[in-house]
């Protein structure tokens, strides 16, 4: 955390980033036997988890009202045609790399790649430079393909192990997702509107993001302990807080965007150290061609199709198309799969590791890059 913040200053404005420098420092201490991490820890899968709520809070507080009406074209099509086809392109060359593999853990890890990471989107989300709807687009898409590709996640868990019916589970997920928006919207409400009226004056300055916080939580640890979608939940708590109480939001943005990236940091970092830990998959030629398909044919080709005929300008289509990375939700995935009785769990696991880790560096070291150009682009044709 120390060289991560240190180096931040010499990272910002260039192909560096945070994201990158914690990967490789996960990776470069497990590589010297400083740190060991264990995949099946419960504590790892809390921390990414944790990671992964507060992330999803700050990136539901970023929306605007009008973008979220006016602009909801794009990130439609990008949630219900883009992230199926992207899954489903995936599952195919995975089942002709990988033949050990079942059609249902095939699709599994077609499901386990497909969001789309807020964390590794965020440099781009607040480059103001470039177009609104462009950066609203990837953050609603980031945001919430995390909640929504987590039910396929848990019925293709289902499916694989052979523990049950892909029909009834799809069913109840569903309910749960729908149950987890209706929640985490409540919840928001309520809490928000009590705030002009809470004893002494309200809540003290120093307070306002703790506050911010605990609507997070209350409507993850309430969806998930009744009948809903925690991380549906979090991420409607966050937009119904944009849009209800907006001259307190300031504060609590500022408050949880920097817990959120305290426990980024530290995710990215048992990242890379797992990545060490649990190998290449063999054979490595067929992971890293699979890696490269994800990258560069899977993602732009669901996009490209999805966004065709939309109002987004060509050239915008073409940088939502390259910049899909992988993280921390499909880390949290990979690790429900690992710690399932699918037959080949470890598998999986081995060559999601890869190729979010491949999508962290690439994208990583393109997001200020690729922003760069689209500013230039941008005011040459204005």
């Amino acid at each position: 955390m120390l060289a991560s913040a240190g180096l931040s200053g010499l990272a910002h404005g260039t192909v560096l980033s945070v994201s990158v420098l914690a990967v490789a420092a996960g990776m470069g201490l497990n590589a010297l036997d400083v740190v060991e991490i264990e995949p099946t820890d419960a504590g790892v899968v809390a921390i990414v988890e944790l990671a992964l709520i507060f992330t999803l809070f700050s990136d539901g507080m970023i929306v605007e009202r009008e973008l979220l009406v006016g602009h909801r074209g794009p990130t439609a099509r990008a949630l219900v045609i883009a992230m199926p086809v992207t899954a489903a392109l995936i599952g195919l060359a995975a089942k002709l790399a990988f033949g050990e593999l079942s059609w249902a853990e095939a699709f599994l890890l077609g499901a386990v790649l497909a969001p789309t990471d807020p964390v590794i989107t965020s440099s781009v989300v607040g480059a103001k430079a470039l177009p609104a709807k462009l950066r609203h687009t990837l953050n609603l898409e980031s945001g919430l393909n995390d909640g929504l590709a987590l039910p396929f996640v848990l019925v293709l868990i289902v499916v694989a192990s052979g523990e049950g019916s892909a029909g009834g589970e799809a069913g109840l997920l569903l309910g749960e997702a729908l149950a987890g928006l209706l929640i985490g919207a409540v919840i928001a409400m309520v809490a928000n509107g009590l705030i002009d009226h809470l004893p002494g004056g309200g809540i003290t300055a120093k307070y306002k993001g703790v506050y911010a916080l605990g609507i997070g939580l209350a409507a993850f640890g309430l969806a998930e302990s009744t009948i809903g979608n925690g991380l549906v939940a979090t991420f409607a708590a966050g937009i119904t807080t944009a849009l209800v109480e907006r001259k307190a939001i300031n504060a609590f943005r500022e408050f949880n965007e920097s817990l959120s990236v305290v426990l980024q940091t530290v995710t990215l970092f048992i990242f890379g150290s797992l990545v060490v830990g649990s190998g290449v998959p063999s054979p490595a030629v067929a992971a890293i061609g699979l890696a490269a398909f994800v990258l560069f044919v899977a993602r732009p080709i669901a996009i490209l199709g999805a966004l065709s005929g939309s109002d987004m300008p060509p050239i915008q289509r073409r940088f939502v198309a390259w910049f899909g990375p992988k993280g921390v939700a499909s880390m949290l995935f990979a690790l429900f799969v690992l710690k399932s009785d699918v037959p080949e769990a470890g598998l999986i696991f081995q060559i999601a590791s890869l190729v979010i880790l491949a999508s962290v560096l690439a994208h990583g070291l393109t997001d200020t890059l690729g922003a760069r150009w689209m500013d230039r682009r941008l005011s040459r044709s204005g």
